[in-house]
């Protein structure tokens, strides 16, 4: 198993070299050609969601990303640093977003919402999870082996 971590500081401009060291890294683990606009596409906007995140509540940790390249298929996770209490990760809970509800920093914004519509609809294998150490969303998709030549 191949791993490519990322770390970058919670800025827009950030999220286009994310993707393309996303793009670069699933066509080197085999991910199909034709997909590979998906994987851009899913992982800009999973970065996005997690800049802004960051922005919103004011944390200053970098957003995490993590490539993964395992026997047949090919996962990237996008963490933030804003835990289920609205806080960041490792220290006392942060001033949650205007109008969004005091419990959980994922249930109101409905730029968030749209996000993960996005992502979902891009990318079948999808999860997303928030923790006490923060949001991640994983996506994976197939790869396919690499066809050894004579």
């Amino acid at each position: 198993m191949a791993t490519v971590e990322l770390r970058f500081s919670a800025q827009p401009e950030h999220v286009r070299t994310a993707r393309l060291v996303a793009a670069a890294v699933a066509r080197r683990a085999g991910v199909d050609e034709a997909v590979l606009d998906e994987v851009r596409l899913a992982v800009g906007e999973a970065c996005s969601r997690a800049v802004g995140l960051h922005r919103s509540h004011g944390i200053t940790a970098p957003v995490r990303v993590a490539l993964t390249e395992e026997e047949k298929i090919f996962s990237i996770e996008v963490g933030d640093g804003v835990t289920a209490a609205g806080g960041e990760a490792g220290g006392a809970p942060s001033d949650t977003r205007e109008g969004a509800p005091s419990g959980d920093p994922y249930d109101s914004d409905d730029e968030d919402e749209m996000g993960l519509a996005v992502i979902s609809g891009l990318v079948d294998d999808v999860e997303v999870t928030s923790g006490d150490d923060g949001g991640v969303i994983r996506m994976s998709w197939p790869t396919t082996p690499a066809v050894a030549t004579p």
